[in-house]
Parts: C-alpha cells; structure tokens; sequence
C-alpha cells in the first residue's frame, strides 16, 4: 500500500488519464436541450465524479497527494528534530530538561489536540500573517513535542542502564560518542516506528480540521461589493472536504473520496510503522 501512495505521489500526475491543468467544467451538454451543472456524480468521464468547480476529482486527489503528503511530513519531521534532542537530554529523568518534557506534555495532553490546534490556528494574529502556512506547520509540530519527547525519554532512561553503556562510561567514552554511538543506534527503531505512526495522527488530524473549515495555508482574499472570504490555495486532500457537511447531502463523493484517501494513508502509515515494529523485534530476539 505504501509503494501504491508513493507511486501516485510521484509518477501521478503522469499518468494519462490524470487533468494535470484541472480544468473547470461548470455545465455539460450531454445531448439536444439537456444540460447537467456541476458538481457531476462519478461517470466514465468523471471516474471519482467532479468538485463544484466541475473538476475531475480523481485528478484533484492525485495532485494533491504531493501537497498532502509534503505537509504531513514537514510537520513529523520538525517534531522530531526538536523531540530528539529534548529527549536524549533529558534521559536521566532529573534536571531542567525533563522537567519541561514532563511539563510540555501534561499541558497539551490535558485538552484534546484538536481543539487546542484550532485555537492556536484562529488567533488574528496568525489569521492574517504572510507566513501563516510555515507558521501553522511548526505550531502543530510544536504542540505534541513532549509527547514524543516523553517517549524518546524513557527509551533513552531505559537503555541508560544497560550494562554496555555502563562499560562505555567506564572506558571513558565521550558523550557525543556515546549519544552517537550508543544511544541513538540502540533508539532508531522506536524513533522511526513511532515516526509513522505520528505521520497517520497528523493524516487525521489536517482531515479534521477541514471538517470545522480550518485550513494551514488559507488567504484573505477580496471579494465583490467589498467582502473578504478566507480561501484555502493548497490542492491537498484537506482542501476537498471543507464543505462535507453540505456536500454529504448532495453530493457525497466530493469529501467521501478525499476522506477515504485519508484514511487508507492513516492506515497506511500506522501498518508500516507496526511492520517496521515486528521487524526490528524478530532481529533483536
């Protein structure tokens, strides 16, 4: 399934039967004195069906799993980097460092994290900034940094006491050796097992934030008679459920589809981080 994401991912836009230039179709013709408006249901011309721009939707989801994906990624990659380091440092559970870790969780675990993202991303401040897309990235990387710290911590507090690092200290083993050497070898499969399994949380969470309309990289844009409307530029998945409520009624294929590809990359991702999980453990047996 991974390499099946991957694929469409990269060699998508590709493929023949794929509308890279997404064009609109707002009204067909299907024969004398009849005419059809968007949004069209799934037919031989429309396999997945059409948005309400008239777009074909498999299109949309195949060019948007790059944006999709990018923004899932950035987001894991960048907790983790700050993660990593927190949690090797704050291995002997004593100090300044564990201290934030332990309080850096409990803060952001005591509320669900949907609802603590969605206040972060609706503060005026951000709604309105030229960065707000890099901005909402590393806010949401940011908020479950001592979740993944907590993890890293107690892995690394575990590992501490083992017999071969004790030796290292013995021998006089520098600590950029022994974080290098020992520690984070010794560390990796938790790291990137629960890698994965992040990249599925943050799958779900950018698909629930489109449900009560929040998006990472929406403008303010002008609109006729004066009004202002916040749109969403960004094709990933996220972009086409941001009516689901309206359009399960008329037209459930526009977020059906888009959150179904959600869902099997959650799955996706949560499978490879368990399958990355059982191989490191038969090689350590």
């Amino acid at each position: 399934m991974a390499g099946i994401l991957a694929f469409f991912t990269f060699f998508g836009p590709y493929l023949p039967f794929v509308d890279t230039e997404l064009k609109a179709e707002r009204v067909i013709f299907p024969g004398p004195g009849k005419i059809i408006s968007a949004p069209f249901p799934p037919s031989e011309k429309f396999p997945l069906g059409s948005d309400r721009d008239g777009r074909d939707l498999l299109s949309l989801l195949v060019i948007g799993a790059k944006d999709t994906f990018t923004l899932i990624f950035s987001i894991v990659i960048i907790r983790y980097i700050v993660s990593i380091p927190l949690g090797l440092l704050g291995m002997r559970n004593k100090g300044f460092i564990s201290w934030l870790i332990k309080w850096w969780n409990q803060v952001f675990s005591s509320f669900p994290i949907i609802f603590t993202i969605a206040l972060a991303l609706t503060l005026p401040f951000l709604l309105l900034h030229e960065h707000r897309f890099y901005l909402t990235i590393i806010i949401i990387a940011l908020i479950e940094v001592g979740r993944v710290s907590l993890i890293i911590q107690q892995e690394a507090n575990y590992i501490s006491k083992k017999t071969y690092i004790e030796a290292g200290i013995t021998v006089g083993v520098s600590p950029l050796k022994m974080m290098t050497s020992y520690y984070l070898p010794n560390l990796f499969p938790s790291i990137i097992v629960n890698f994965f399994i992040d990249a599925g949380r943050v799958s779900i969470l950018i698909g629930q934030l489109a449900i009560i309309n929040i998006f990472l990289s929406q403008e303010l844009v002008q609109q006729a008679a004066g009004a202002s409307e916040f749109v969403n530029k960004s094709f990933d998945w996220s972009t086409l459920i941001r009516e689901a409520r309206r359009d399960l009624m008329t037209a459930f294929w526009i977020p059906f589809y888009p959150m179904l590809a959600i869902v099997v990359s959650t799955l996706t991702f949560n499978l490879l981080g368990e399958g990355i999980r059982q191989h490191f453990n038969r090689h350590l047996q």
